[in-house]
């Protein structure tokens, strides 16, 4: 009997926050890496990575940005770190319909922590590259799978928008634009 099982590289990005001094470096160089072209602006609002801060205390918790979720959540609990309550939303990395947090300015399409992959493939990704106090700590691991089917970015926006709008008006604006393009 034959196993299903692959290999693949697991990238991870690890915080220490006793480090983070919520400099926002990381913010801004993801913003940047992810501006269209590259480099060319930097608005916090397209960065994967955001940094919640509370200056008062001097605490800081870059979080990355994750999967797309249709739901806001059922029960919020909330943390007590150092004295203060925090809402369980403040360390959510979800893009979810009760926030903006982690939604692409422009066309609210969710957005989602790619570790900045590009071509060439950069050493690290550019949050990490960019923390200068180190409070970002990049890992690659290979790890054992059984493969699954993952919905890639398009059809993760797609998705989105059908939950938004409705699956007639997504399939109607598509016809359009496909008619549009075509002429």
């Amino acid at each position: 009997m034959s196993s299903n099982k692959k290999k693949r590289i697991i990238k991870t990005i690890t915080v220490d926050i006793e480090k983070c001094i919520g400099c926002r470096s990381c913010e801004i160089a993801c913003a940047a890496f992810h501006s269209n072209p590259k480099y060319s602006s930097i608005n916090p609002a397209r960065s994967r990575i955001r940094v919640v801060r509370d200056e008062l205390r001097n605490i800081f918790f870059p979080i990355r940005a994750g999967a797309y979720t249709k739901s806001e959540c059922a029960g919020r609990p909330s943390y007590i770190v150092d004295g203060r309550d925090y809402g369980e939303c403040n360390f959510c990395n979800a893009s979810c319909p009760a926030r903006d947090l982690f939604k692409e300015p422009d066309s609210g399409l969710p957005l989602r922590c790619d570790m900045c992959e590009d071509d060439p493939d950069l050493e690290k990704p550019m949050c990490v590259e960019w923390c200068k106090l180190d409070a970002l700590i990049y890992e690659e691991r290979e790890e054992e799978f059984e493969e699954e089917v993952e919905l890639d970015e398009i059809e993760v926006a797609v998705e989105s928008l059908i939950d938004k709008y409705g699956i007639e008006k997504v399939i109607d604006s598509i016809a359009r634009l496909t008619k549009k393009s075509n002429n």
